[in-house]
């Protein structure tokens, strides 16, 4: 697979398609998305268009332990987002959007500014029968007119949670439902937050330092 693989850069569905497989994320079995298997082999064929064309680590290949918990907490909560509209910030594989389509939100915009993420959305979306758009836009510097903002794990990095942070709370505080999940990332928030409930999510060795992640859905306070 690896020597007929397409190129990232000139065959996007065909590069997604030959290193993943649909599979169901272990604490959402009710969804499909394009995952990948081993994962350094994946990582070593985005590697090789990233030193040409600047494109990200496959972070939307994996259902990481945040995505999985909002999802979760959405599709057994459905009014949190039914008839409403939604954003996936930070989408990643698009899994809490996609939930929340399955949830009945009215409608469901998912940010990446990742182009190959993007891809990996919209086929996510079509796997599973529903409706997202997803869009490259940088929504932090301008305020969402979404009724309900849902980030799962978004916290990894110390300058992305500092970026993000302060807009969640000012969308909090303008009435926007926010909705954060951490699965105890070093750079989450520890104040201004409500928790609604935990998920013990299984993780890879691969991605994380164990194998089960707690990981905590919280309310960002207005």
């Amino acid at each position: 697979m690896a020597d007929q693989a397409p190129r990232a850069d000139a065959d996007p569905e065909g590069f997604i398609r030959a290193w993943t497989g649909l599979e169901s994320p272990s604490l959402v079995p009710e969804l499909r998305l394009h995952l990948a298997g081993p994962v350094t082999p994946l990582w070593e064929a985005t590697e090789r268009t990233l030193a040409e064309k600047a494109l990200p680590p496959p972070y939307w290949a994996f259902a990481w332990p945040g995505g999985q918990a909002i999802a979760r907490h959405v599709l057994d909560n459905p009014t949190l987002v039914r008839g409403k509209r939604v954003l996936d910030f930070a989408a990643g594989s698009g899994v809490v959007g996609i939930a929340a389509a399955k949830a009945g939100a009215k409608r469901i915009t998912a940010t990446e500014l990742d182009p190959l993420a993007l891809v990996a959305i919209r086929l996510n979306a079509l796997a599973n029968g529903v409706a997202v758009d997803a869009i490259d836009r940088d929504v932090t510097t301008h305020d969402s007119e979404d009724d309900v903002i849902l980030a799962g794990d978004v916290c990894y990095e110390r300058a992305m949670a500092e970026a993000v942070w302060p807009w969640l709370q000012t969308q909090a505080r303008r009435g926007v439902a926010v909705l954060l999940a951490d699965p105890g990332r070093a750079y989450a928030p520890r104040t201004g937050l409500v928790e609604l409930a935990r998920y013990r999510v299984p993780t890879s060795l691969e991605l994380e330092d164990r194998l089960e992640r707690e990981t905590v859905v919280y309310r960002v306070a207005g």
